[in-house]
């Protein structure tokens, strides 16, 4: 009893101190998978195994012993070649060799069975590839049972006498037991507990108590894939991993779909921050912030466009017909052609001044009025737009008045994307819709 405690705790601990190493510095790679409910293609599905260890005339359940209760500890080997049909369930043919012995406590009776080679064939389940409580564990835990030929030759030694029996081949069902742990890619590290049913002849004594022999073979190895090593390989894939990867890298691409729309519109509720702030109009003159350089003026004050009051002197005033030439209108469409503004702002570029410098001496000279309509296309929310469009008229204002055109007589207004002149569904069309028309009057 002692020796089968002793033998159960020897294969407990050297299943948990591989858990332990393993745990520590194994990769999720080692728990292989693709996409979810994909077909056996995808996988490698062949593998073999090797193994070595020893055998003995006990088992951990105490039973077909015939009296040999003085063990001996012998070398038996193992391979192996696996077809895998699902994650949890495989089909081996195995290969077992090696030699078996035991005697009687008092001595009088000794066996040693050699076994040359021995076949079966075995169904093998895996249940950490089924389960989903343990569908990210390293350990699975697995069991086959099969059934076999084995070929022996036992020599059974009674007192001093030693008989050697012929060679037998008999069936046998093999019953084997253990963990495999996922080292790597397409490798596991097995640890087994294997018996052995065999035939009645196995330990030397003929009828005995027991209708068969039975014996135990402990041993460790390693199971390789065959294949494409680019393939995960279907004896350590478990489809909740499969499933729960595939769903976090559809989640995690989502997240950043989601984060980096969610950097754009603030940078785009920025920009309309500041558009609200360049065009707030604190005074309430009709002339914003930006552009009012006389902030505070009361209110029903007549301001120009740079927001200051305008004086007014008690004087005659001539009204003449105002006729506007042909000329007149060349300074103000060469103005609209050459006028251009900083991409998505109000801000006038300098290749437009020479042509709005004309204007303004055309404005002093003849004491036009003129009227200022900004336009947009309808890309973007129509509020950003009307503001825009406001905008860049009343910048083009504040210039003509820099430039010492009269500020009463310049009216600036925005209508936004309301007033197509082109399609706005193609980009020719748009770039036609962005603009200033020049009234004079």
């Amino acid at each position: 009893m002692k020796l089968k405690l002793q033998l159960v705790l020897a294969l407990a601990s050297a299943g948990l101190f591989a858990n332990n190493a393993i745990a520590q510095n194994a990769k999720v790679s080692s728990i292989e998978g693709t996409t979810p409910f994909g077909p056996a293609t995808q996988y490698r599905t062949w593998s073999i195994g090797v193994g070595a260890g020893v055998t003995n005339q006990t088992n951990i359940a105490g039973f077909n012993r015939e009296g040999y209760d003085d063990l001996a500890w012998n070398l038996g080997y193992s391979a192996y070649i696996k077809k895998q049909i699902s994650p949890s369930f495989g089909i081996k043919a195995s290969y077992f060799g090696g030699k078996t012995g035991g005697a009687f406590k008092d001595g009088t009776q000794s066996f040693e069975a050699k076994t040359p080679w021995s076949a079966a064939l075995s169904g093998e389940f895996q249940a950490a590839n089924t389960n989903w409580r343990f569908f990210n564990s390293f350990i699975k835990p697995y069991a086959s049972i099969g059934v076999g030929v084995m070929n022996s030759k036992t020599t059974l030694t009674t007192g001093s006498t030693s008989q050697e029996a012929d060679g037998i081949s008999k069936i046998y069902v093999p019953l084997d037991m253990g963990f495999k742990f996922a080292v790597a890619k397409g490798i596991n590290f097995e640890l087994g507990y294997q018996l052995n049913w065999v035939n009645q002849n196995f330990d030397g004594i003929r009828g005995g108590q027991y209708k068969n022999d039975l014996f135990t073979y402990i041993h460790g190895g390693l199971e390789f894939a065959l294949g494409n090593g680019s393939k995960p390989a279907l004896n350590n894939s478990n489809p909740v991993a499969t499933l729960v990867n595939d769903y976090t890298l559809k989640y995690d691409d989502l997240k950043a779909q989601n984060d980096a729309l969610n950097a754009k519109n603030q940078a785009l509720q920025n920009q309309l921050d500041g558009l609200n702030s360049d065009l707030k109009d604190d005074d309430g003159d009709g002339v914003a912030n930006k552009y009012d350089k006389c902030p505070g003026t009361p209110s029903g004050v007549q301001v120009d466009g740079a927001g200051c009051p305008i004086v007014v002197k008690n004087e005659t005033r001539v009204v003449e017909k105002v006729v506007v030439t042909e000329a007149d209108r060349k300074v103000v469409a060469d103005a609209i052609k050459n006028l251009e503004f900083d991409l998505g702002k109000a801000t006038i570029r300098p290749t437009s001044y020479a042509t709005l410098n004309k204007v303004a001496e055309l404005l002093i000279e003849k004491n036009f009025s003129l009227k200022l309509a900004g336009h947009t296309d309808n890309t973007g929310s129509r509020e950003l737009n009307m503001r825009l469009s406001k905008e860049r008229a009343e910048s083009v204002k504040a210039y003509l008045v820099s430039q010492g055109a009269n500020a009463s007589r310049i009216e600036a207004t925005g209508y936004g994307p309301d007033q197509p002149i082109a399609s706005n569904k193609t980009a020719d069309g748009r770039q036609q819709n962005r603009r200033v028309e020049f009234t004079l009057y």
